[in-house]
């Protein structure tokens, strides 16, 4: 295994806890790399990210050692392409309901045979210490994860099938949209019992497939429980929310 192969760290280690980073300065994702996370993710979706922060962002997470993953914008499977060939260990798409959108995004981030994904990884290859372009196309198709996230009635509805498309590697939960989806957008609580089913459901089904199973938590808590039920990628809070306990944690310290 080598040490950009994000598959195997996942599928065969301990759970994967992963920081959430919106703000557009690289040097936030690497403080939370270099804080002891096992990889970041960079948001462009909700997130402030355009792609010269992600390129920044991608580098300063390599830095520190940890792969970096991107969660692109909605429909944005140009620029899934792109973060890969900025470096990036794994690609998270929102939204993907549908086969044809599981397809459209495994086309992407594949190259053929398995995608149309098309050549220029430069700065992907410099940051591996690569240098032969043939042997890190043998190599990265396996070793680069494209998860799609499950987040609305229309894709737990299609949430086998979407698994069964090549190369999609796994799900990624999204359980505050899955809360408003299945209230009839009556709230949005990602940790509410209307989610639980839904969030077992889509683990066993990654996991008959021996695909990744990856979910975000919205605390250390609610992350614990999901690594326990065996969640192998678990996305913690966000750096906004870092910060702010932070800051808080050390006021109250200091005013006693």
């Amino acid at each position: 295994m080598s040490s950009f192969d994000f598959r195997t760290r996942v599928m065969q280690g301990p759970t994967v806890f992963m920081s959430w980073v919106s703000m557009p300065e690289p040097l936030v994702a690497e403080a939370t790399a270099r804080a002891g996370f096992d990889a970041v993710n960079i948001d462009m979706q909700h997130g402030l990210h355009d792609p010269v922060s992600v390129m920044r962002a991608i580098g300063g997470v390599a830095a520190a050692g940890k792969p970096a993953v991107v969660r692109v914008p909605l429909g944005d499977f140009a620029m899934a392409s792109r973060a890969l060939d900025m470096g990036a260990s794994a690609v998270i798409a929102p939204m993907i309901n549908t086969v044809a959108d599981a397809r459209a995004f495994a086309e992407a981030t594949k190259f053929p045979p398995l995608g149309k994904r098309s050549w220029g990884p430069a700065r992907a290859m410099t940051l591996r210490g690569e240098t032969d372009g043939t042997r890190h196309l043998a190599s990265v198709n396996g070793e680069t994860l494209a998860l799609a996230m499950i987040e609305t009635r229309e894709a737990l509805d299609n949430l086998e099938a979407i698994l069964d498309v090549d190369g999609i590697d796994g799900a990624f939960v999204g359980p505050s949209d899955l809360s408003i989806t299945l209230s009839d957008g009556a709230y949005v609580n990602g940790d509410a019992p209307i989610v639980d089913e839904p969030v077992r459901r889509i683990l066993a089904a990654a996991e008959a497939r021996g695909k990744v199973a990856a979910i975000y938590a919205i605390s250390g808590a609610r992350a614990r429980q999901m690594a326990v039920l065996g969640y192998r990628l678990v996305a913690i809070a966000q750096d906004q929310l870092y910060l702010a306990q932070g800051a808080k944690a050390m006021l109250a310290e200091a005013r006693g």
